[in-house]
């Protein structure tokens, strides 16, 4: 008897991605002509959907969403590139939009809304019922690297009178709207927030209990204005599952959840990487053309400018390198490798920046620890670089390349780590483009200390 097995929706899901990165219209023409594949391979698991529809055209992307239920295009969307659900969305007549953005949360709703040109905002938000219109509008109001934008307003709120048996039952009622089960939030009778009590205490607890006795009163709540930074911070600090966040007097609006927490690290993460190398924090590979020039165009302006005094130092030291060409050759060395160790400073310096890693007690700790680096990395480096010099040169200009990188790399590491610190004291951005000023530093002292070594040891 011969045996065989159906391939299961994930092992289809996994060939068709492979194969959709190479050849995606073959894909999309498959897909077609398989829609209830598609439909259950969807179903199955909407994230699988997400990285095909990743892969294909907009318009196929869009026409296979709509295929779909309204709840299983919400979910496939949810897992899309935050631009990419846009755009597809933008493809969508108000109706569909109205229809499979409902299915979403009101935070994820508002998310994609938000971005939409507003006209056709106004129109999905017409259509849509008034009940989660208003809900999407007063998240709109928020920044979105606030907690009021990365909040949900669906939470379990119970009134302080209720006992643990009753809260059971109220929550066993609501809990197909609610989004997270982390916690229960106590409020009064104008919904203030009173206390906390994670649903695994709610449940342990005698039914007769009153919430009030049980509840964790004072918790740790923060504005709807409160940067997603500090959410994040809090978060970690605490061991929290989920953030209240509260208005001026205290009444409960809504939670940030883990899962929004973790997606907010991730972008600032993103944003400072980018904004540390002088790019748009909002910019992606998938930005428009003039936008990424708008953002770009500064920072390189500005580093033409800075690499003015690099050039200014070389020139006033041209007749050395007329003297002895060999310098021009080895001169680069010097400089690169200041480069990469003061890239390597900054990133971990950033990073701790990041996470909130750094009280002001530690700053000179930190900066005496990056000190030291650069002097060992140099004593290694500057050695190195003397050896290799010496296949190319005499023994006096192979000393000043040793000299010079040992130099250069313990100015490099100690301006990687000291321009976002002193950024951050001045109340900027740590990572407002840190790179583009390290590297004018370590070019400065990479080439220009170079030269003047040069001309103090072998002139």
């Amino acid at each position: 008897m011969v045996k065989f097995r159906l391939r299961t929706p994930r092992e289809i899901a996994t060939s068709l991605r492979a194969r959709a990165k190479t050849e995606p219209r073959e894909v999309e023409g498959y897909l077609d002509s398989h829609l209830e594949e598609w439909t259950t391979l969807a179903e199955a698991d909407p994230a699988d959907a997400a990285d095909i529809l990743e892969e294909l055209g907009e318009d196929a992307a869009s026409d296979l969403l709509l295929e779909l239920t309204n709840q299983g295009a919400a979910e496939v969307l949810d897992e899309l590139r935050s631009d990419l659900a846009v755009d597809l969305v933008e493809r969508f007549t108000p109706q569909e939009a109205a229809d499979i953005l409902a299915e979403l949360s009101p935070m994820e709703a508002a998310d994609i809304i938000g971005h939409l040109d507003s006209e056709q905002r106004d129109a999905v938000l017409e259509i849509m019922s008034d009940d989660i219109s208003n809900t999407v509008e007063s998240l709109l109001q928020y920044p979105p690297d606030s907690a009021g934008g990365l909040m949900t307003t669906k939470v379990a709120a119970l009134p302080v009178s209720k006992t643990a048996g009753e809260a059971i039952e109220a929550v066993r009622k609501m809990h197909e709207v609610l989004e997270d089960l982390s916690y229960v939030y106590i409020v009064d009778d104008d919904r203030r927030l009173l206390g906390v009590l994670s649903f695994r205490d709610l449940v342990f607890n005698a039914a007769d209990v009153g919430l009030e006795e049980v509840m964790v009163a004072h918790p740790v709540t923060v504005t709807p204005f409160t940067d997603r930074e500090e959410v994040a911070e809090l978060t970690t600090r605490y061991n929290l599952f989920g953030l209240p966040v509260v208005d001026t007097h205290d009444r409960l609006l809504g939670m940030v959840t883990t899962e929004a927490v973790i997606d907010a690290v991730q972008q600032e993460a993103s944003e400072d990487f980018a904004t540390a190398m002088g790019a748009g924090r909002s910019e992606t590979p998938y930005s428009s053309i003039p936008q990424s020039v708008r953002n770009r165009l500064p920072w390189l302006a500005l580093n033409l400018v800075l690499a003015l005094g690099t050039l200014e130092a070389i020139s006033r030291q041209s007749s050395i390198i007329s003297d002895l060409p060999v310098l021009a050759a080895l001169m680069p060395l010097v400089a690169t490798l200041g480069g990469n160790a003061g890239a390597q400073s900054l990133a971990v310096t950033i990073r701790a920046l990041a996470t909130d890693d750094v009280p002001r007690s530690e700053i000179p700790g930190i900066l005496g620890r990056q000190l030291a680096i650069g002097a060992i990395s140099g004593v290694v480096i500057g050695g190195l670089a003397f050896a290799v010099s010496l296949m190319r040169a005499d023994l006096a200009v192979a000393a000043v390349v040793g000299l010079a990188s040992f130099t250069n790399l313990v100015v490099a590491t100690s301006a990687g780590s000291g321009i976002p610190l002193v950024f951050r004291s001045l109340g900027l951005d740590p990572a407002l483009a840190s790179n583009i000023f390290v590297t004018l530093i370590t070019d400065l002292a990479g080439f220009g200390g170079f030269l003047a070594m040069a001309a103090v040891l072998l002139f």
